[in-house]
Formats: structure tokens, C-alpha cells, sequence
């Protein structure tokens, strides 16, 4: 018997897992819950094999969780559920410890398959995204460029990015100079929409994460 954890704040979508797995012969959902913060003293509790876990939980977000977890109870194996399926969100979940990416329109039977598969210590991730991770571009910011752009990304002028920072404004300014040049973009705007669509930029609530997928290459 496969003993899962299902971690999703959507009461709908958890319910409708819950009674999903519970139909399978092989698989008990040993426990549920909404919020990234009761991730990891949930799976210490009940010990699960899977746990399933929403890439946007509020408080913790997903991969912090899968983190955690995977630090302090490494036979729990962790598969991410999220509506973002894009290279650069993969690569954030793999980095985490996560032995499955699932997109949350996967058919029932899909994910049974993917729970008992990772079950057995496979890795279970769309072959076509794992290709697209692999090729992805890489990011050539720093991480002070980073965060002098995330803070123009937040329509933060020159002095306000520099009193921030602690930079003086010139030195931002030639930051964004810097920015630019490294990933060919022409203005400022254009900078933030490379290094979004890249995933060099990444939310500060995963919750954002659940509006776009990825689509495989025809």
C-alpha cells in the first residue's frame, strides 16, 4: 500500500484528489492540508510515502516545503502539483527534491501512475519539458543585477532602486546597462519580459505560478 499526503489549498481540487487516490486498491491518503507551513509536521506525523504538493501553498510556498522535506525526512518522496509547467519551474523543483512535476489537469489515471512510479524511486517528469529544461536558456545575471531589476521590474525609479540597495545612483545605472547588454534587451520594459518568460525572475508568491502552462513544440 502506497500511503499519500495531498498538500493544496483549493478545497475543491484537494477533495476531488483525495477521492481520486482513494480509489485506487494500492493507495491510502494518510492525510490533507491547505497551507505550506503544516507541509512537513503533517508528513512527520503520518510518515507518507508520496506527498503531493501544490507549487502555490500560501504561508510556505511548495518548493520551500519540498525542501524542507526533503531535508528532514528524505524517504517522503515529493511530486510538485502546478499549473506553471515551464522549464524554469521544473528546474526550481528538481533543485528542491522533488521526484515528480505534475500538472494539476492531469488525468486521474495519470496521476495514480506517477504517485505509485515515484513510489518506487523513478523520477517522473514530461519528457518534453525535461528536453525544454535541458535547453533552457541560462542566467547570466548576478545576483545583485537580480535585484536591482526586480526592483525596476516593481516600477522603482533610479533613486528609489539606489536607496534600496544601498548603491549610489550611478552605480544602478550602470547596472541596468549591464542588465541590458547581457540579455539583449533594448529598454527596461523589455529587460523584465526576458528575464520573466526565462524564469530569472520569479514571483514572490507562487500563487502566480497557476495561470500559465506549457505547451510542447509541434
Amino acid at each position: 500500500m502506497i500511503n499519500v499526503l495531498i498538500a493544496e489549498d483549493m478545497h475543491l481540487i484537494r477533495g476531488a484528489m483525495v477521492a481520486l487516490l482513494s480509489a485506487e486498491e494500492d493507495v491510502t491518503v494518510v492525510g490533507e492540508v491547505g497551507h505550506g507551513d503544516e507541509v512537513v509536521p503533517a508528513c512527520l506525523l503520518h510518515r507518507p510515502d508520496v506527498a503531493l504538493i501544490d507549487i502555490g501553498l500560501p504561508g510556505t510556498d511548495g518548493l520551500t516545503a519540498t525542501a524542507e522535506l526533503s531535508r528532514r525526512l528524505p524517504e517522503c518522496k515529493a511530486v510538485i502539483l502546478t499549473g506553471l509547467a515551464t522549464p524554469a519551474a521544473l528546474r526550481r523543483a528538481l533543485d528542491a527534491g522533488a521526484r515528480g512535476f505534475v500538472v494539476k489537469d492531469t488525468p486521474a489515471r495519470q496521476l495514480a501512475e506517477c504517485v505509485r512510479r515515484v513510489a518506487a524511486g523513478e523520477r517522473v517528469v514530461d519528457p518534453d519539458l525535461a528536453v525544454a529544461a535541458l535547453h533552457a536558456r541560462k542566467n547570466p545575471l548576478t545576483t545583485r543585477e537580480l535585484e536591482v531589476l526586480k526592483a525596476a521590474a516593481e516600477g522603482a525609479p533610479v533613486g528609489e532602486i539606489a536607496d534600496r540597495l544601498c548603491l549610489s545612483g550611478g552605480t544602478v545605472r550602470n547596472y541596468l546597462s549591464r542588465i541590458l547588454s547581457k540579455i539583449g534587451a533594448r529598454t527596461r520594459v523589455e529587460a523584465v519580459t526576458i528575464a520573466r518568460e526565462a524564469g530569472w525572475l520569479w514571483p514572490d508568491d507562487l500563487g502566480d505560478l497557476g495561470v500559465i502552462r506549457y505547451r510542447s513544440p509541434t
